[in-house]
């Protein structure tokens, strides 16, 4: 994967919003969901995101103009998920990106044509993008690990810094930004002495991490290696990994997350694909005195690009804040480039005893946190398990999260004489335990 002439910053768009300063969806990025006409019964179908509008692919591949490698990738998107897309491997993904890049830039002389494409992104409601078939959650961040275990007077397992820790989630409760998530009800124990208690968690909490969606996978008895690891990934998106804190802490004994974890999972509609995030690799170390990874982990590609330099950013909106139109007040800003270990090495490590990814399957990179207090990436962190809480704005304050609050997400890249490239938003809102 090398940069091109549609990583090029000075090349821009018929279509003026896509050329506005500080937009997510410039014409170097075109990042792909599955929508439809806000409350039609349209069916749903593959989208591309351009400014402020969306090509719509269902339509597109009914359009003169196509060149026969774009109109094959086209009409595999057009469907209801983007699976038939994957499946065609990481020339069809180029080919499509290549042939709407040259559709959308300025001077295309089919700009006409397009125009008929283009549905307003205000008048588009999303769904998940992809017929996800399994989804495994990793536990990444050694920032994150640190900051939970030193609050309950702990260290960091040993095996953090040898290996890429991840738990199978639940694939069923995955939903997309605009989900409307019920606080879970569970068994925990507020007090050590006594008896758990069974009611609605009182301590839930967001997660801010990447997800990135597998394109083509491996053979049952197979493994990926770690040099050709970015090659499986068609793309990434932001996913918040809901987490009912006093469920976990109780459930977690011995085994890993079960209802804790299993309620909900919120994906951001557009997935930015792997080519549109090539300027924004960087290099991944260890820091000194760290152990270094097993030779199946360790590989020249990884140490020089493994890592992604994706900014992010989560908010908090309250019940009363939204209804005073008043805005989300940002609580945290990191960056996904300090996670301790890389995208690739969770898919050599998930594939190194024959485990067969599909496409479509989903990886959450879990918690993304940085070494700053203000980056962590989970209200555990922010408010050391809710004793301290921390402003919202407005005169509140949270511990954890109350009803009626709302959670975004957002993601970006940028970097001088590159193109800045967005991920739009993840948003979802509490809502009261259903008795």
């Amino acid at each position: 994967m090398e940069l091109d002439h549609t990583h090029d910053s000075s090349r821009r768009s018929w279509l003026d919003s896509a050329n506005v300063a500080g937009g997510d969806f410039p014409l170097q990025n075109l990042p792909l969901s599955v929508f439809r006409r806000k409350g039609s019964a349209q069916g749903w179908r593959g989208g591309v995101a351009i400014g402020d509008q969306i090509v719509d692919l269902g339509v597109l591949q009914y359009l003169p103009g196509l060149h026969d490698n774009t109109a094959e990738a086209v009409r595999a998107a057009a469907g209801p998920t983007l699976n038939g897309l994957l499946g065609l491997g990481p020339e069809a993904w180029r080919g499509l990106r290549h042939g709407l890049f040259a559709l959308l830039q300025a001077g295309c002389p089919h700009e006409r044509t397009m125009r008929q494409a283009l549905v307003p992104q205000a008048d588009a409601e999303h769904t998940v993008p992809v017929r996800i078939g399994d989804y495994t959650d990793f536990y990444t961040s050694l920032d994150h690990a640190v900051n939970c275990c030193r609050q309950f007077g702990l260290e960091v397992n040993p095996n953090f810094d040898w290996l890429p820790i991840a738990y199978h989630g639940r694939v069923s409760s995955i939903g997309v930004s605009g989900q409307q998530v019920c606080r879970p009800m569970g068994q925990y124990r507020p007090d050590p002495d006594s008896a758990p208690v069974y009611g609605p968690c009182r301590r839930l909490d967001y997660e801010l991490e990447v997800g990135a969606v597998i394109g083509i996978g491996n053979p049952r008895g197979t493994r990926i290696p770690l040099a050709q690891a970015q090659r499986h990934i068609f793309g990434l998106c932001l996913l918040n990994d809901w987490s009912a804190r006093d469920i976990q802490t109780w459930e977690m004994q011995p085994l890993g997350p079960f209802l804790a974890k299993n309620f909900a999972t919120t994906l951001s509609p557009w997935i930015v694909t792997l080519e549109a995030l090539l300027p924004y690799r960087t290099g991944w170390t260890r820091a000194a005195g760290r152990p270094q990874p097993l030779d199946y982990l360790s590989a020249a590609e990884n140490t020089d690009a493994g890592a992604f330099d994706i900014q992010l950013e989560v908010s908090i909106q309250s019940a009363r804040q939204r209804a005073h139109g008043q805005p989300p007040h940002a609580l945290t800003r990191t960056s996904f480039r300090h996670q301790y270990w890389t995208l690739g090495q969770m898919i050599a490590h998930h594939t190194v005893g024959g485990c067969n990814l599909l496409p479509g399957d989903l990886l959450g990179s879990g918690t993304v946190s940085g070494p700053a207090p203000d980056e962590a990436g989970a209200l555990i962190e922010l408010t050391v398990s809710g004793s301290q809480p921390v402003a919202i704005g407005d005169g509140e304050q949270r511990g954890f999260l109350e009803d009626g609050d709302t959670v975004l997400l957002r993601g970006w890249c940028e970097r001088q004489g590159r193109a800045r490239i967005g991920f739009g938003t993840n948003h979802a809102t509490v809502l009261a335990a259903r008795p």
